[in-house]
């Protein structure tokens, strides 16, 4: 929990970051009332911190313009924050960054105080960070390609490779990019299919950046696109069980596992989409419910080969002669 003079020194970097805020962004920021960001605000001031504000509900405030201040004011929590960040790129299966990383952590390096290179130089040392077996590495080209585009209201070319390894060339509206269970995702309006589509940006190639722009929809939740659609993206196998389990629970079990839940006979319908069956029939039995599946057939097929790999494990008792 930061103390009112980190706080204080909060607001002053969102100030720098920002070309106004109002005053009640500030206060949800801080977590604290108006009162408490006016105070801040004065305190600020009271520094000689050139601070204009504007009348108003909360009120708005902005740095003077062209005003310069010092390049960084980090606390020892934020500057291994940030640093644990940037080593953390290749989890989200973008180690192609790993030479932008460490350019920018021995920046970092050269304009910190000896104080604070102690918790970047503890990432490195101390914290073990390595990608998991589900993380898909993606082309950093087409992120920031990408990205760029739905900043700028810009349509997009690429070449694309489905499921099956189909391949096509599409043309698209974008709207987000979004990062979930280890993989990026595009999302945007398909010229060609004439209807929103989700793309693995895994799958994409030679994208370029088109001089066309377009008005893209407002207030797009690609979240909320993304748990509404993502259990039924392509894959080898889409799986319909019903487990005894009240939704409200289901919801809560299933949330990070892009499950679709739906309420059913006094349990929970789930559907998904995956490619192996093993790792969702192990986490079903992890549960100790009644389960019923209703497809694929190759399901119940991995139940019973768990369930003798099951008896076989209990009744094992090692090589004769072990002790």
């Amino acid at each position: 929990m930061y103390d009112p003079i980190m706080r204080v020194l909060t607001v002053l970097e969102i100030l720098q970051a920002r070309d106004h805020v109002t005053g009640a962004e500030l206060a949800e920021r801080l977590e604290v009332d108006l009162r408490t960001v006016q105070r801040y605000i004065v305190r600020l001031k009271d520094l000689s911190i050139p601070i204009e504000s504007s009348r108003g509900v909360g009120g708005a405030y902005r740095l003077r313009p062209g005003y310069r201040l010092p390049p960084l004011l980090l606390t020892n929590e934020e500057a291994f924050a940030l640093s644990l960040g940037l080593r953390s790129l290749s989890q989200m299966g973008l180690s192609a960054f790993a030479p932008a990383t460490e350019g920018a952590l021995a920046k970092l390096e050269r304009v910190m105080p000896h104080s604070l290179r102690d918790s970047v130089r503890t990432v490195e040392d101390v914290v073990a960070i390595e990608p998991g077996p589900w993380v898909v590495s993606t082309s950093v080209d087409s992120l920031i390609r990408a990205a760029s585009a739905i900043r700028t209201h810009r349509e997009i070319r690429f070449s694309y490779r489905s499921h099956d390894g189909a391949a096509s060339r599409r043309k698209i509206q974008p709207y987000a990019v979004l990062h979930t269970d280890g993989r990026w995702y595009l999302i945007g309006h398909c010229l060609s299919r004439k209807a929103l589509r989700t793309f693995r940006l895994d799958r994409v190639a030679e994208l370029e950046v088109s001089s066309t722009s377009f008005n893209p929809p407002a207030r797009f939740d690609a979240k909320q696109h993304m748990r509404e659609h993502m259990p039924f993206v392509q894959s080898d196998y889409q799986i319909d069980v019903w487990i005894d389990m009240p939704i409200e629970e289901a919801e809560r079990a299933f949330s990070p596992w892009r499950i679709a839940t739906e309420e059913q006979d006094g349990g929970t319908r789930l559907r998904c989409g995956r490619d192996r069956l093993e790792m969702v029939a192990a986490m079903l039995l992890s549960l100790e419910r009644r389960i019923v599946v209703r497809s694929p057939t190759a399901l119940r097929e991995v139940f019973r080969r768990l369930a003798q790999q099951a008896l076989q494990a209990a009744e094992d008792t090692g090589p004769s002669g072990s002790q």
